[in-house]
């Protein structure tokens, strides 16, 4: 009680005022505020100054696996779950975009809702057989995941069009505006500008949307629980409830990543959400930086970068030479085997040395390289601030 009491005078005294203002402001660094300010410029202002299709494509593969990636990192990093299964929920969002934005073929903002709540409900029905186990055995059920989706979906032929796949063209449409065919100050700009716009503006809304979530009492009990289960049980949180919420967040961005694949290569097979790709989001998470907001953008980034600026610059790498079935007798790395020997020593170099991942990197040299300029709005008799 006199602790309580303690706390409510010095609450009543406004000792917490400042560290409470900080916490809940939405942006808590200059960082973090130009980087949202630049990031929404980019997705509208990029598209419309190039048609460079090599870059565009990068970028709209970049934003998809960033999306599906910020949902994994609700799960494998602010609620400290294990999810290896992602490509099972990306596969979800990709035939229900199959069936209600090219089949059905009904508008953008329609198929996308489908596509969230199905992905939502999906993580909803697993999260009570996932939270059931803990350690390797929860890797086991994630991993088992994708061998369940993806024996449903080559057997639903009719959706999904068997082992072949199928092709779909999604409706991109949003009444009068059509990001397929995007009409903006007397220009008409091509298929991969409006979706690189599309896919880059959900890209902002998710971070967004996991940074509101991580500063409200449903976040930081999520956080509690990861941290001290126990303690948190005790003080009264509901873990059903918490870890369930996460896994839909999780799966619903994890769908909406595989809608916005499909609307990509206006192709989708089931074999394409496979083992690998759940490795690749797992890698992404933690070379990013677990349980940060940058982290899944970083990632992907680096990971998505690697094996497509290696098939293109081979010829200027020494180390690379061409892909072959059959030994040659000459030393290098096969261009094709190359992102993943390069993924392996960058996962061990990150877990090595900096655990908290390249974002974590990132903002230690931002501080550094803007030290003298803190340093001198700070006047040295007084410690108070001159400009």
């Amino acid at each position: 009680m006199a602790t309580l009491a303690s706390t409510g005078t010095l609450r009543t005294q406004g000792v917490f005022d400042d560290r409470i203002r900080r916490e809940v402001r939405i942006f808590q660094s200059p960082v973090t505020r130009y980087g949202a300010v630049l990031l929404t410029l980019l997705a509208v202002v990029l598209p419309l100054s190039t048609a460079d299709s090599f870059l565009l494509s990068l970028g709209i593969t970049v934003g998809f696996f960033s999306i599906a990636a910020i949902g994994l990192n609700v799960l494998n990093g602010y609620a400290g779950q294990i999810n290896m299964g992602q490509p099972f929920f990306l596969a979800i969002g990709a035939f229900t975009a199959v069936g209600f934005g090219s089949i059905m073929d009904l508008p953008l903002p329609l198929w996308l809702l489908a596509v969230v709540v199905v992905g939502a409900l999906s993580g909803a029905l697993v999260a009570p057989l996932a939270l059931r186990l803990k350690g390797v055995y929860q890797i086991v059920l994630s991993l088992g995941l994708i061998f369940i989706g993806q024996y449903i979906f080559v057997n639903w032929s009719d959706l999904t069009g068997g082992v072949a796949g199928r092709r779909a063209a999604l409706n991109l449409s949003v009444g009068p505006l059509d990001f397929a065919a995007l009409q903006f100050g007397g220009m008409t700009y091509n298929y991969q500008q409006g979706l690189f716009m599309l896919v880059w503006l959900f890209v902002a809304l998710c971070m967004f949307l996991v940074h509101l979530l991580m500063k409200s009492p449903g976040g930081r009990h999520i956080v509690a629980l990861r941290d001290a289960d126990l303690p948190a049980r005790v003080a009264g949180i509901n873990p059903v409830r918490s870890m369930v919420g996460a896994y839909a967040i999780s799966s619903a961005m994890g769908a909406l990543g595989g809608a916005f694949y499909v609307a990509q290569l206006r192709f989708v097979s089931p074999e394409q959400f496979n083992l690998g790709m759940g490795l690749n989001f797992i890698i992404i998470v933690t070379v990013g930086g677990l349980a940060t907001a940058w982290g899944p953008v970083v990632g992907s980034l680096i990971i998505c970068s690697i094996p497509v600026l290696a098939s293109r610059y081979a010829e200027f790498i020494p180390f690379l030479k061409a892909n072959s079935s059959t030994p040659d007798g000459t030393w290098g790395i096969p261009v094709g085997q190359f992102p993943v020997v390069l993924y392996g020593v960058l996962l061990v170099l990150i877990l090595m040395f900096e655990p908290r991942g390249l974002t974590h990197l990132l903002k230690v040299f931002g501080l550094w390289l803007t030290g003298p300029l803190r340093r001198r709005r700070v006047a040295p008799s007084d410690g108070q601030e001159t400009s």
